[in-house]
C-alpha cells in the first residue's frame, strides 16, 4: 500500500541536501521540522512557522528529544509572513495544512486567505532544483476549499518554470493528498 508520508519524504530527499536551507511553513507538532533539520544537518538551516505558541513549544521539545542539530529557528507568526524572516533561496518547503493534531481545537485551521499568499511567497523563495510540498486535508469544509483554491492557482503557473503534480488516492477522494512544485 502507498504510504503518502513516506512518499512525501522521498520527494523532498531528491532535492534537499546537507547544508541547504528549508522551511516548515506549518510546524504544528514539529514532525516535518525534525525531518528537515536532520536532512539538512549541522551546516543547514531550517525555519518553521506557526501561529500557535503550543506549536513552538511542542516543536522545540521534539527537536531536542530527537537530537536534532542546532540549525532551526521557530517563529510564532503566520506562514504568509515567512519572507520577512527567511532571506535567500530555499531548497525545500513543506506545508501540512489543516489543524494541529492533538490540539483539541479542530476549528483553528489554516485558511485560504493566508495559505494562498504563503504558497505564492514560498514559490518565490525556491532556488534551482528545489521543491515545495503542500499536504491538503479536504475532510473539512475549509480544507476542501483550500485544496480547490490551491489547485486552481497551481494550474495557472508556467510549466517552463515549475513541474507541478498532485498525489491522491483515487478510491478515497476525501483522504489527504499532496501537491509538489519542483523548479526546473
Amino acid at each position: 500500500m502507498v504510504d503518502l508520508l513516506a512518499l512525501q519524504k522521498q520527494f523532498i530527499r531528491t532535492h534537499l541536501r546537507p547544508g541547504d536551507t528549508a522551511c516548515d511553513f506549518t510546524m504544528g507538532n514539529g514532525h516535518d521540522t525534525v525531518f528537515l533539520s536532520k536532512t539538512v544537518g549541522q551546516t543547514g538551516q531550517v525555519a518553521a512557522f506557526d501561529i500557535q505558541p503550543a506549536a513552538l513549544e511542542n516543536t522545540a521539545r521534539r527537536l531536542r528529544e530527537e537530537g536534532c542539530p542546532d540549525n532551526w529557528h521557530l517563529y510564532c507568526c503566520s506562514h504568509h509572513l515567512a519572507g520577512e524572516y527567511v532571506k535567500g533561496p530555499i531548497r525545500a518547503g513543506m506545508f501540512n495544512l489543516g489543524y494541529m493534531p492533538g490540539s483539541g481545537n479542530k476549528a483553528l485551521t489554516t485558511m485560504r486567505k493566508t495559505t494562498l499568499p504563503a504558497v505564492e511567497g514560498a514559490l518565490s523563495m525556491l532556488g534551482r532544483d528545489s521543491i515545495l510540498l503542500v499536504a491538503v486535508y479536504p475532510g473539512h469544509p475549509e480544507g476542501a476549499a483550500e485544496g480547490e483554491a490551491l489547485q486552481t492557482y497551481f494550474a495557472t503557473l508556467s510549466r517552463y518554470r515549475l513541474s507541478i503534480a498532485k498525489f491522491q488516492m483515487l478510491n478515497s477522494p476525501a483522504s489527504p493528498y499532496f501537491i509538489i512544485a519542483e523548479t526546473k
